[in-house]
């Protein structure tokens, strides 16, 4: 690529920085809730962020694949689909953001008001401002600065703007996905909702998630005459220490994730009874567990129920164990895909370090894509402050950033 060419985009990029700061200070005072956050959804910065696309870029298309939904006044999910045509349609690269945000908790905590950008030493305090409104910004502001400068695009960009990403994406990016035919298998498709500050990580590939509730009966009777009847927590305790055993069954490694096995960890414990003095028959705690792609879940499942026996055969307990969430991985995007490749070679050119291909324990909507075929990465710098009070981005990284965007969308 042209390194005068490049000079030139990045300065038009440095000069917008303002800019930047106005449109998030613009969309953090709408307040994009869904109904399950107890909020009237996003047409609201819809409309604003499609008036705001028409006055200071001018897509060539614009599309909508709105999701009804009769929770809200508008009566559908926004989700908008804005195309720059380039020079060839062979392929597209289409960057998704989010809408919708998540409520801003105990206020106590905040420094500032939520729904009022502030600036302070080169952070952009507010609501929303880094998840997902960062990986609004960075595409449009690419693509503003390609089109001000007269430059022609190699392929069509698309950038996709969608709703209910918060709250499990049934009318946002999974309502997209299957109601339309927009991509394609040589497709581009970043999602800029997730990362790490030095920017080195690029997300290719997700674990497979399950929670579990394990409840344990037993017979509950006074401390002092355990005989009389059951121990239930006991019973239990011993079972979350067998479990441990699940790290010796299921020890695979993949040195694509970090950490590169699987983890089975014990986390939340109910009551069982309110006093010290009482042997508890009844016990339920929860686990959670993040399993390679490489191991099937209905074998991990096999091998629990099989410990759960032991434990209750020994301890003449009951144990029941239900999935409080149960999602097999999606298939990996290839770590050497071109996505990756081209992703990788904009990032050394604008920050000056080599990003590596990486699977998370946690999961991203990225997992929409990858599940219809379509391989997608997640990637931006970003400061990881999604859902904390005091949430921010900084000035810096959506420069970086929309720079980093526009060396992949000139890319030939």
């Amino acid at each position: 690529m042209d390194s005068a060419v490049l000079k030139k985009i990045y300065q038009k990029i440095d000069s917008y920085s303002d800019m930047m700061i106005d449109l998030q200070t613009g969309l953090t005072a709408i307040p994009a809730l869904g109904p399950d956050n107890d909020g009237d959804g996003e047409a609201e910065k819809a409309a604003f962020l499609e008036k705001w696309m028409e006055k200071e870029i001018g897509f060539d298309r614009v599309e909508h694949y709105d999701a009804p939904d009769d929770r809200v006044s508008s009566g559908s999910r926004p989700n908008i689909v804005a195309v720059m045509k380039g020079a060839s349609s062979d392929k597209k690269i289409w960057v998704m953001g989010h809408m919708d945000i998540v409520p801003p908790g105990d206020l106590n905590k905040w420094e500032t008001d939520p729904y009022q950008t502030v600036l302070k030493d080169g952070k952009l305090y507010g609501r929303g401002t880094e998840d997902n409104q960062h990986g609004i910004v960075i595409p449009l502001f690419a693509l503003k600065a390609i089109k001000e400068l007269g430059l022609t695009l190699p392929y069509d960009v698309g950038v996709v703007l969608v709703s209910d990403e918060e709250t499990g994406s049934q009318y946002g990016i999974s309502h997209v996905v299957k109601s339309s035919d927009l991509f394609g298998q040589n497709d581009f498709i970043i999602v800029p909702d997730a990362g790490e500050p030095e920017g080195a990580m690029i997300e290719v590939a997700e674990k497979s998630i399950s929670w579990l509730k394990v409840e344990t009966r037993g017979k509950q009777c006074h401390a002092s005459t355990p005989a009389a009847g059951i121990n239930a927590h006991f019973a239990a305790a011993h079972l979350i220490t067998r479990l441990g055993k699940l790290y010796q069954i299921f020890n695979q490694r993949d040195e694509v994730f970090d950490p590169p096995l699987s983890t089975f960890e014990a986390t939340k414990k109910e009551a069982n009874v309110p006093n010290i003095n009482t042997i508890p028959g009844d016990d339920v705690f929860y686990f959670d567990m993040r399993v390679l792609p490489s191991i099937p879940l209905d074998k991990v499942d096999a091998a629990i129920r099989k410990i759960a026996d032991e434990v209750e055969a020994e301890f003449r307990v009951t144990i029941n164990i239900s999935s409080a969430q149960k999602e097999a991985a999606a298939p990996a995007t290839p770590a050497d895909a071109p996505v990756v490749k081209a992703l990788a070679a904009s990032i050394q050119d604008v920050y000056g370090i080599k990003a590596k291909p990486m699977g998370i324990g946690g999961g991203t909507v990225a997992a929409y894509f990858r599940q219809a075929g379509f391989p997608a990465v997640v990637w931006s710098k970003i400061e990881d402050t999604c859902h904390q009070p005091n949430e921010y981005t900084t000035v810096a990284n959506m420069v970086g950033d929309s720079k980093v965007m526009a060396h992949l969308f000139l890319q030939d």
